[in-house]
């Protein structure tokens, strides 16, 4: 578990990388937002959110596979990492942010990924 990153995970480097290809300029991990967004748009008002399929538990994603061993403690901390990433989202929107949520299993295709983030609603 220690081995495990919070931050510079690969699929936030492979989100980062395509959106400074497309021209857009960012900051990271801003601590004062909600949730600490893993990347953040000011001059657009627009958060990324980079989830990992299976610590956000990714719904119908082959990643997402609850662990046999110890159900009893991974059951109850996989729904609070969903629920605080609900929270943080509503929060973020109550703020004025606009969210974008992109899982790690969408990142395994860069162009597909560019495609999907040219549609983030920045403009």
């Amino acid at each position: 578990m220690r081995s495990i990153t919070k931050k510079n995970t690969r699929p936030e480097l492979t989100v980062r990388r395509v959106l400074h290809a497309m021209g857009l300029r960012f900051r990271l991990h801003r601590h004062d937002l909600p949730g600490t967004p893993d990347v953040v748009l000011p001059r657009h008002r627009a958060a990324v959110l980079v989830h990992g399929c299976f610590w956000h538990q990714h719904a119908g994603c082959k990643h997402a596979k609850l662990p046999r061993a110890r159900p009893e403690y991974w059951l109850p901390k996989l729904a609070r990492n969903a629920e605080r990433d609900v929270r943080a989202k509503d929060a973020l929107k109550t703020a004025g942010w606009r969210v974008f949520v992109v899982w790690e299993c969408e990142t395994k295709d860069r162009q597909a990924l560019a495609r999907r983030l040219r549609r983030v609603p920045i403009r």
